[in-house]
């Protein structure tokens, strides 16, 4: 009997830990839209896709790491699940696309901010952290509503409060 209790609480345990992008239960050509919100809740935002499917986004902005973009057939079956924010995706982006095109890849930003001086709105999210051990931020610099460049920042611990970034 223990050994059945043990069993259904790390099962229990395991399942709260899953993410989209790892989670057995979400089947490619299978799974439907209504599993993964049966799942994970209801998205941050859908996004409307050219062949009359669509993307969820899940992001876990301010503090977490990751967007999942949950991506669905037209007949609502899904197709795949990709990291927003994945090394990759961050690649993708290139001078010259829209604040549209940014969110459509890496999802919803943590912050954003206006530099008068510059004309330059700069948004960022929090993304895994390199081998130094700091915080990472990805930011994306807007002039004149598109991307004039993109790069990494690190965050440094904060002598105030010891164990928060920023």
């Amino acid at each position: 009997m223990r050994l059945l209790t043990t069993l259904a609480l790390s099962a229990a345990l395991l399942a709260g830990c899953a993410t989209p992008d790892r989670d057995a239960r979400l089947q490619p050509g299978v799974s439907r839209s209504e599993h993964v919100i049966a799942l994970y809740g209801q998205p941050k935002r859908v996004w409307p896709e050219a062949d009359g499917g669509r993307t969820l986004e899940y992001s876990t902005q301010l503090m977490g790491r990751h967007c999942y973009m949950v991506r669905l057939t037209a007949d609502d079956r899904l197709v795949a699940i990709e990291d927003g924010l994945s090394a990759a995706s961050r690649a993708r982006i290139e001078p010259g696309m829209t604040p549209e095109q940014v969110s459509r890849i890496l999802g919803t930003e943590r912050s954003r901010v206006f530099f008068r001086q510059s004309g330059e709105d700069v948004w960022d999210w929090t993304v895994e952290p390199d081998q130094t051990g700091y915080g990472l931020r990805f930011n994306v610099y807007f002039k004149d509503g598109r991307v004039v460049r993109a790069g990494h920042s690190m965050v440094f611990p904060s002598r105030l409060f010891p164990g928060m970034g920023d």
